[in-house]
Protein backbone atom coordinates (compact mmCIF):
# COMPACT_ATOMS: atom_id res chain seq x y z
CA UNK A 1 0.00 0.00 0.00
CA UNK A 2 1.37 3.16 -1.07
CA UNK A 3 1.65 6.00 1.28
CA UNK A 4 -0.13 9.26 1.55
CA UNK A 5 1.80 11.98 0.49
CA UNK A 6 1.91 15.03 3.14
CA UNK A 7 0.43 18.10 1.14
CA UNK A 8 2.65 21.01 0.24
CA UNK A 9 2.00 24.37 2.06
CA UNK A 10 2.87 27.46 0.34
CA UNK A 11 3.01 30.96 2.17
CA UNK A 12 2.33 34.05 0.01
CA UNK A 13 4.06 37.09 0.90
CA UNK A 14 1.99 40.21 -0.10
CA UNK A 15 2.24 44.04 0.25
CA UNK A 16 -0.52 46.92 -0.85
CA UNK A 17 1.54 46.91 -4.56
CA UNK A 18 2.68 43.60 -5.37
CA UNK A 19 1.89 40.33 -5.11
CA UNK A 20 4.41 37.64 -5.34
CA UNK A 21 3.57 34.13 -6.76
CA UNK A 22 4.85 30.46 -5.76
CA UNK A 23 3.86 27.48 -8.23
CA UNK A 24 2.73 24.69 -5.42
CA UNK A 25 2.06 20.84 -6.01
CA UNK A 26 -0.81 20.83 -3.88
CA UNK A 27 -3.73 22.93 -4.12
CA UNK A 28 -4.02 24.05 -0.38
CA UNK A 29 -2.03 27.35 -0.14
CA UNK A 30 -2.02 29.50 2.39
CA UNK A 31 -1.73 33.45 1.67
CA UNK A 32 0.53 35.45 4.64
CA UNK A 33 0.52 39.07 4.89
CA UNK A 34 4.04 39.86 5.04
CA UNK A 35 4.47 43.89 5.11
CA UNK A 36 7.64 44.85 3.29
CA UNK A 37 8.44 47.97 5.14
CA UNK A 38 10.90 48.73 7.09
CA UNK A 39 10.17 49.03 11.33
CA UNK A 40 9.95 52.22 11.93
CA UNK A 41 8.02 53.53 8.60
CA UNK A 42 4.30 52.65 9.93
CA UNK A 43 4.97 54.13 13.23
CA UNK A 44 5.51 57.61 11.29
CA UNK A 45 2.32 57.21 9.15
CA UNK A 46 0.30 56.74 12.33
CA UNK A 47 1.97 59.60 13.61
CA UNK A 48 1.12 61.79 10.69
CA UNK A 49 -2.46 60.60 10.54
CA UNK A 50 -3.05 60.84 14.08
CA UNK A 51 -2.05 64.41 14.09
CA UNK A 52 -4.36 65.54 11.73
CA UNK A 53 -7.36 63.41 13.07
CA UNK A 54 -6.49 65.18 16.51
CA UNK A 55 -5.77 68.37 14.86
CA UNK A 56 -9.95 67.96 13.41
CA UNK A 57 -11.12 67.11 16.73
CA UNK A 58 -9.76 70.26 18.49
CA UNK A 59 -10.71 72.73 15.67
CA UNK A 60 -14.36 71.25 16.23
CA UNK A 61 -13.74 71.24 19.82
CA UNK A 62 -13.09 75.00 19.12
CA UNK A 63 -16.28 75.19 16.89
CA UNK A 64 -18.43 74.03 19.50
CA UNK A 65 -17.42 75.74 22.47
CA UNK A 66 -17.35 79.24 20.55
CA UNK A 67 -13.84 79.69 21.65
CA UNK A 68 -13.33 82.84 19.02
CA UNK A 69 -15.54 84.83 21.44
CA UNK A 70 -18.13 87.55 21.60
CA UNK A 71 -16.98 91.18 19.46
CA UNK A 72 -17.07 93.60 22.06
CA UNK A 73 -19.15 96.17 22.06
CA UNK A 74 -16.61 99.14 22.65
CA UNK A 75 -14.24 98.63 19.58
CA UNK A 76 -13.96 101.10 17.44
CA UNK A 77 -13.10 105.30 17.58
CA UNK A 78 -14.02 106.20 21.34
CA UNK A 79 -15.27 109.78 21.79
CA UNK A 80 -11.91 111.30 22.39
CA UNK A 81 -11.25 110.21 18.66
CA UNK A 82 -8.78 107.66 19.61
CA UNK A 83 -9.30 103.93 20.16
CA UNK A 84 -9.95 101.75 23.07
CA UNK A 85 -8.18 101.58 26.21
CA UNK A 86 -7.22 97.92 27.33
CA UNK A 87 -9.12 95.61 30.28
CA UNK A 88 -6.77 94.54 33.23
CA UNK A 89 -5.82 91.51 31.97
CA UNK A 90 -2.31 90.54 30.22
CA UNK A 91 -3.58 89.96 26.70
CA UNK A 92 -3.80 93.34 25.15
CA UNK A 93 -1.52 96.25 23.89
CA UNK A 94 -2.85 100.17 22.77
CA UNK A 95 -1.14 103.09 21.83
CA UNK A 96 -4.31 104.94 24.13
CA UNK A 97 -2.77 103.81 27.32
CA UNK A 98 -0.12 105.76 29.49
CA UNK A 99 3.17 105.26 28.48
CA UNK A 100 4.59 104.10 32.12
CA UNK A 101 1.94 101.06 31.75
CA UNK A 102 4.82 98.64 30.60
CA UNK A 103 2.18 95.72 30.23
CA UNK A 104 -0.28 97.90 27.88
CA UNK A 105 1.40 100.84 26.18
CA UNK A 106 2.42 100.31 22.88
CA UNK A 107 3.51 103.35 20.56
CA UNK A 108 1.98 104.73 17.60
CA UNK A 109 3.86 104.58 14.33
CA UNK A 110 5.07 107.12 11.65
CA UNK A 111 3.93 106.34 7.98
CA UNK A 112 6.43 109.24 6.59
CA UNK A 113 8.59 108.83 9.52
CA UNK A 114 11.42 107.01 7.30
CA UNK A 115 10.72 108.54 4.01
CA UNK A 116 12.42 111.00 1.92
CA UNK A 117 8.97 111.40 -0.06
CA UNK A 118 6.12 111.89 2.29
CA UNK A 119 2.73 110.08 1.26
CA UNK A 120 -0.63 111.15 1.94
CA UNK A 121 -3.17 108.81 3.84
CA UNK A 122 -4.24 106.80 0.83
CA UNK A 123 -1.35 105.35 -0.02
CA UNK A 124 -0.46 104.91 3.52
CA UNK A 125 -3.77 102.73 4.08
CA UNK A 126 -3.25 101.26 0.43
CA UNK A 127 0.45 99.87 2.73
CA UNK A 128 -1.01 99.14 5.88
CA UNK A 129 -3.69 96.38 4.71
CA UNK A 130 -0.95 95.03 2.30
CA UNK A 131 0.80 94.19 5.53
CA UNK A 132 -2.13 93.48 6.87
CA UNK A 133 -2.62 90.39 4.00
CA UNK A 134 0.65 89.41 3.66
CA UNK A 135 2.07 89.27 7.18
CA UNK A 136 0.50 85.72 9.67
CA UNK A 137 2.23 85.97 12.61
CA UNK A 138 1.81 82.93 14.49
CA UNK A 139 0.00 81.69 11.72
CA UNK A 140 -3.00 83.46 12.18
CA UNK A 141 -5.33 84.37 9.44
CA UNK A 142 -6.24 87.68 9.17
CA UNK A 143 -9.69 89.04 8.02
CA UNK A 144 -10.74 92.45 7.67
CA UNK A 145 -14.20 93.01 8.66
CA UNK A 146 -14.21 96.83 8.88
CA UNK A 147 -12.68 99.22 7.00
CA UNK A 148 -13.08 103.09 6.47
CA UNK A 149 -10.74 105.92 5.31
CA UNK A 150 -9.16 106.54 8.79
CA UNK A 151 -10.14 103.22 10.49
CA UNK A 152 -9.07 99.10 9.93
CA UNK A 153 -10.76 96.43 12.54
CA UNK A 154 -9.49 93.09 11.99
CA UNK A 155 -9.60 89.77 13.27
CA UNK A 156 -7.17 87.14 13.66
CA UNK A 157 -7.67 83.91 14.19
CA UNK A 158 -5.81 80.79 15.53
CA UNK A 159 -5.11 77.76 13.04
CA UNK A 160 -6.53 75.23 15.26
CA UNK A 161 -8.74 76.82 18.32
CA UNK A 162 -10.05 79.70 15.61
CA UNK A 163 -9.23 82.17 18.74
CA UNK A 164 -9.85 85.50 18.18
CA UNK A 165 -7.91 88.72 18.50
CA UNK A 166 -9.13 91.58 17.41
CA UNK A 167 -6.42 94.54 16.03
CA UNK A 168 -7.89 98.15 15.14
CA UNK A 169 -5.77 101.02 13.30
CA UNK A 170 -6.86 104.65 13.45
CA UNK A 171 -5.09 107.18 11.05
CA UNK A 172 -5.18 110.33 13.49
CA UNK A 173 -7.17 113.10 12.29
CA UNK A 174 -5.73 116.20 10.83
CA UNK A 175 -2.38 116.18 9.18
CA UNK A 176 -0.04 114.62 11.41
CA UNK A 177 0.49 110.99 9.68
CA UNK A 178 0.46 108.94 12.86
CA UNK A 179 -1.24 105.63 13.06
CA UNK A 180 -2.61 104.53 16.27
CA UNK A 181 -3.49 100.77 17.02
CA UNK A 182 -5.00 98.06 19.15
CA UNK A 183 -4.35 94.47 19.35
CA UNK A 184 -6.55 92.54 22.16
CA UNK A 185 -6.91 88.73 22.76
CA UNK A 186 -10.97 87.87 23.03
CA UNK A 187 -10.01 85.23 25.22
CA UNK A 188 -8.04 84.56 27.94
CA UNK A 189 -5.97 86.16 30.98
CA UNK A 190 -2.55 85.91 28.94
CA UNK A 191 -1.60 85.70 25.55
CA UNK A 192 2.40 84.40 25.47
CA UNK A 193 3.38 87.94 23.27
CA UNK A 194 1.16 87.50 20.41
CA UNK A 195 -0.14 90.72 20.07
CA UNK A 196 2.66 92.39 20.82
CA UNK A 197 5.05 89.74 18.31
CA UNK A 198 2.12 90.37 15.45
CA UNK A 199 2.61 93.90 16.00
CA UNK A 200 6.18 93.97 15.81
CA UNK A 201 5.92 91.62 12.81
CA UNK A 202 3.18 94.60 11.07
CA UNK A 203 5.43 97.48 11.90
CA UNK A 204 8.76 95.17 10.35
CA UNK A 205 7.08 95.21 7.39
CA UNK A 206 5.72 98.30 7.10
CA UNK A 207 9.48 99.71 7.88
CA UNK A 208 10.09 98.44 4.23
CA UNK A 209 7.75 101.71 2.88
CA UNK A 210 9.42 103.94 5.07
CA UNK A 211 7.07 103.89 8.26
CA UNK A 212 8.38 104.13 11.51
CA UNK A 213 7.89 103.83 15.06
CA UNK A 214 7.73 107.37 16.93
CA UNK A 215 9.75 106.08 20.31
CA UNK A 216 10.72 102.84 21.56
CA UNK A 217 8.77 99.74 21.57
Amino acid sequence: MASMASPTTCLYGMNHYKRRRKLCSDSRRIVASVPETSDDEHPKLIGRREIILRSSEVAMIGAIFQFSGKKPDYLGVQKNERLALCPATNNCISTSESISDRVHYAPPWNYNGGRKTPVNRQVAMKELLNAIKSTKPDKFTPRIVEKKDDYVHVEYESPILGLVDDVEFLFTPGKKSTVEYRSASRKGNFDFDVNRKRIKALRQELEKKGWESENSF
